[in-house]
C-alpha cells in the first residue's frame, strides 16, 4: 500500500543558494595574488610613464585590451549572459564569453551566478557584496564599501551555480569556456605582450606591453568594475524608483562603459541600454546596437518609454 505525498513532499524543493563545498584558502590566495599583484603595477606608473617605457604601442594596446575586456563583461557576461538583453548568434555568443573572461573576473558561470543572486537580493541580507550590510552609520558604511568593492571576492560561500545558472550549465559551450579560465587568464597577460614584442620587434616592446596592456589594464578593468558594486550602491542620483540603493554616478560612465547609469538598470534590469536619459552615455549599448545592425544581435530589448516614464521620480520628473 502506497501513501499519497502530502502538499509539501509533493512540491518541487528549491535547490539552495550557496554551495555545500566552501571557498578553500587556495582559491582565497589565487584570487589574492590575480586581483592584488595587477594592483602593484599602479604604483609604478608614474616613473615609467615619464621614462621611455611607455610608447604608443602601449597606449594604443591597452585602450584595445582595456575595451575588450571590460565590454565583454558589460555586454557579455552581464547584459547578454546575466540578464539576456538581446540574443546572439553562437560565433557571438562564444566570442563575448572568452572577451570576457579576459577581465580575470572569474569563470562566466561563476561570474552570472553571483549578479543573478545580487538581483535577488540586491541591498538585503543575502546579497553577495552590498555596502549596507554592515550598517547605515560611518563605521558600518566604510566596512561595507571595502567589502562590496573587495572583500566579498575572499568570502567562504559560493553561489550555487544549479541555482542562479542552470541554463548555462546546459550550455556546452560556455561550459568549456568556464572549464578554460586559467587559459584565459594567461591569454589575457601574454597575448598585449606578444603583440607589443612583435609589433616594436623587441623584448622591451614585449616586457612594456605586459605592463602596461596587462598588469595596469587588469587592475583598472577590476577596479572599475567593483566600483559599481561600492559607489553605485552608496554615492549618486536616483532617477528611477527602485526597491534598494542603486544610483546613477556620472563620472563613472565613460571608464564602465555605461553601467555606471546603475540606478535604471536595477530598474529594469533587462534593458539593453543603461544610460537612457539625456546627456547619459552609454558605450555598451552602443556595441550592442552596433552587433544588432550588423545582424549579429537579434531580439534586442531597448528602453520602453512608457514604462520608463512611470517608473521616473518626481525629483527627476
Amino acid at each position: 500500500m502506497t501513501t499519497a505525498p502530502t502538499v509539501e513532499s509533493a512540491r518541487p524543493q528549491k535547490r539552495p543558494e550557496i554551495e555545500a563545498e566552501k571557498r578553500g584558502n587556495a582559491e582565497r590566495v589565487l584570487i589574492g595574488v590575480f586581483t592584488g599583484v595587477p594592483f602593484l603595477a599602479l604604483f609604478a606608473v608614474v616613473p615609467l610613464a615619464w621614462g621611455s617605457f611607455l610608447g604608443w604601442t602601449d597606449v594604443v594596446l591597452t585602450a584595445v585590451f582595456y575595451l575588450l575586456s571590460a565590454g565583454g563583461i558589460t555586454v557579455g557576461y552581464h547584459r547578454y549572459f546575466t540578464h539576456g538583453s538581446f540574443k546572439a548568434k553562437r560565433p557571438l555568443k562564444i566570442f563575448m564569453a572568452l572577451a570576457g573572461g579576459l577581465a580575470m573576473e572569474g569563470p562566466v558561470i561563476t561570474w552570472v551566478a553571483d549578479h543573478r543572486r545580487h538581483h535577488k537580493h540586491s541591498d538585503k541580507e543575502m546579497d553577495p557584496h552590498s555596502p549596507w550590510r554592515f550598517g547605515d552609520d560611518w563605521k558600518g558604511l566604510a566596512k561595507g564599501l571595502a567589502w562590496a568593492h573587495y572583500g566579498w571576492l575572499f568570502d567562504a560561500n559560493r553561489t550555487s551555480k544549479e541555482r542562479f545558472a542552470k541554463d548555462l550549465l546546459n550550455d556546452r559551450d560556455l561550459v568549456r569556456i568556464h572549464k578554460a579560465f586559467p587559459w584565459l587568464v594567461a591569454v589575457s597577460f601574454l597575448l598585449p605582450a606578444a603583440i607589443g614584442g612583435l609589433v616594436t620587434m623587441s623584448w622591451a616592446g614585449f616586457l612594456t606591453a605586459l605592463f602596461w596592456a596587462g598588469f595596469v589594464r587588469i587592475t583598472l578593468v577590476h577596479h572599475v568594475t567593483w566600483s559599481i558594486n561600492s559607489i553605485c550602491h552608496t554615492f549618486g542620483e536616483e532617477h528611477f524608483s527602485v526597491r534598494d540603493r542603486s544610483r546613477n554616478v556620472w563620472w563613472l560612465a565613460i571608464p564602465s562603459l555605461g553601467e555606471s547609469w546603475h540606478n535604471l538598470h536595477h530598474c529594469d534590469p533587462t534593458c539593453a541600454r543603461h544610460g537612457v536619459l539625456k546627456g547619459q552615455v552609454d558605450i555598451s549599448a552602443r556595441i550592442i546596437w552596433a552587433f544588432e545592425k550588423a545582424g549579429w544581435a537579434s531580439d534586442v530589448r531597448w528602453p520602453d518609454p512608457e514604462r520608463l516614464a512611470a517608473r521616473r521620480t518626481e525629483r527627476a520628473a
